[in-house]
């Protein structure tokens, strides 16, 4: 095993079929580790599952929806053990236009936080009945936030206040789940070449290949950090701009199309 090899044998992620979650996914795939990948489209699931396979790992795939509790819980209650969770499904409206639909702001919420917590809560329940693993902790969540947790973007009002909302809950129950002897990552990333970026029509500085993201999250989770935020120029102009008055926001939002929702 390299530096850079995974070091967690039991893994899940959600919207594995695509983007971030496809590369996850081929990172974490070698012999020996078992990986339990879940997604909406059978046809690109099965098509990542099969490449997972090639490189020699066990792969248990599900078609399934975050926003069913129900079926997450059954997912989640039919792994053997679980040492890292990555909440990484996830939708986006685009952003552009001066007001969003509610049906849309209703789905992204719906995704992007409830859909993060089907998973979640029932992963941690799983986790702190387990033996701890070599690291001495029993298992790890990884909720895919984003730099856009900090800072409310005109016309994407929906988004970034999924991704401030799950952001701030992994990174507080981090701090009272050590206790547990468990582990919860926000993972905040800029802009990552994927189907959910495709449909931006601004510049995107410093985007990233999805194998970039996925070597950069994987690696901060093997340091043990809470916030894994990268690229740091994105982060620090998300921050920057955060900042910006709240007036001048109101007044760029008008000049911004509106977007179709984006599924990660």
């Amino acid at each position: 095993m390299t530096d850079a090899t995974p070091p967690w044998t039991t893994l899940a992620i959600t919207g594995a079929s695509s983007g971030l979650g496809r590369a996850l996914a081929i990172a974490c795939a070698r012999p020996g580790a078992t990986l339990h990948l879940a997604a909406r489209n059978a046809a690109r699931l099965a098509e990542i599952a099969a490449a997972c396979r090639a490189r020699g790992a066990e792969v248990r795939d599900a078609v399934l929806d975050v926003r069913d509790a129900a079926g997450c819980a059954a997912w989640v209650a039919g792994m053997a053990r679980l040492d890292l969770l990555i909440a990484n499904a996830g939708i986006s409206g685009g952003t552009g236009g001066v007001s969003e639909p509610a049906a849309q702001v209703r789905a992204i919420f719906d995704t992007n936080v409830s859909g993060v917590l089907n998973t979640a809560l029932p992963a941690l329940d799983r986790m702190a009945a387990q033996a701890p693993g070599a690291d001495g902790v029993r298992g790890r969540v990884a909720v895919i936030a984003s730099v856009a947790a900090f800072v409310a973007a005109p016309g994407a009002a929906a988004y970034c206040a999924s991704k401030a909302a799950v952001q701030r809950w992994a990174e507080a129950t981090d701090a009272t789940e050590r206790a547990r002897g468990l582990r919860v990552h926000a993972v905040c990333p800029g802009y990552i070449r994927t189907p959910m970026t495709a449909v931006n029509r601004f510049p995107m500085p410093f985007m990233l290949e999805p194998e970039e993201a996925a070597c950069r999250t994987l690696a901060g989770l093997r340091a043990g950090r809470t916030r894994i935020a990268y690229p740091w120029p994105t982060y620090a102009m998300a921050r920057i701009a955060g900042a910006v008055p709240l007036g001048l926001r109101a007044a760029v939002a008008a000049r911004m199309p509106a977007k179709p929702v984006a599924e990660a």
